[in-house]
């Protein structure tokens, strides 16, 4: 009677409460994999492609904000996930596969810009750039920490200046290797102090981003997933839709 009263309690801690239901016939499963869950690394990546997006977007185009803004969330998410875990250090092919994916991002924005010759050469410059910075120990988790109040060190400014220094001389070379120098002057000039500025805006405010994916509360964040399917249905039906009501799509 006591060892089955004992398991009887162990068993009753990992139950929770849900409305309407007795506790004991409702397992505690915590679908959002607790403190550092799947969804609160989908919460960085939304976050960090948003405010990537919408800064070089402001700058260098719609286009170009959309691509650098969906590469820089899927690798920063990743990246400050494990991190925030206080994973083993990366290994060389994970930053050189996380920097192929932003230098994508940047071939696909400058192509539509210059063409994809040009975008093509600034794509493997700024891989290239990032694997060297990686190498160096210029990393976004640079100075890592988890914060209510945002902050930026010398070393994340100088890291910034280094970017925008980096991305201003490679949109020079790309110009040169596409034959379109005098054009793609200006683009590397603005490309430099875009990815500076936003680069050293979203840094500062790293700390509050992680501290916040960090402490939001789990029924906050099971809302959060339940509005992303909700949303991934509704894009689904948009075709579903649009031939029910023969919409002319060109």
């Amino acid at each position: 009677m006591i060892a089955n009263g004992q398991a009887h309690a162990r068993a009753h801690q990992h139950c929770r409460q849900l409305p309407g239901l007795p506790r004991r016939v409702v397992p505690r499963y915590d679908l959002l994999g607790g403190e550092h869950g799947p969804l609160r690394t989908l919460t960085r990546g939304v976050t960090y492609g948003a405010l990537f997006g919408i800064g070089y977007g402001l700058v260098l185009g719609p286009i170009f904000g959309l691509a650098t803004g969906v590469a820089h969330g899927l690798t920063l998410a990743w990246e400050f996930s494990r991190r925030s875990k206080d994973k083993p250090k990366n290994r060389i092919w994970q930053e050189s596969l996380w920097s192929a994916i932003r230098g994508l991002g940047f071939a696909v924005g400058a192509a539509q810009l210059y063409g994809w010759l040009f975008g093509g050469a600034f794509g493997v410059l700024s891989t290239v750039g990032q694997i060297i910075a990686y190498r160096i120990g210029i990393r976004p988790t640079l100075d890592f920490l988890t914060s209510a109040r945002p902050r930026l060190t010398k070393r994340q400014a100088w890291s910034s200046v280094n970017r925008t220094v980096g991305y201003a001389v490679a949109g020079f070379i790309s110009g040169a290797i596409a034959h379109e120098q005098t054009r793609t002057l200006e683009f590397g000039i603005k490309a430099g102090l875009a990815i500076g500025v936003v680069s050293a805006t979203v840094i500062t405010f790293v700390p509050f981003i992680e501290w916040t994916a960090d402490h939001v509360p789990a029924r906050r964040l099971g809302v959060f997933g339940v509005a992303l399917i909700l949303i991934g249905f509704a894009l689904q039906a948009i075709q579903y839709v649009v031939a029910f009501v023969d919409i002319p799509v060109r």
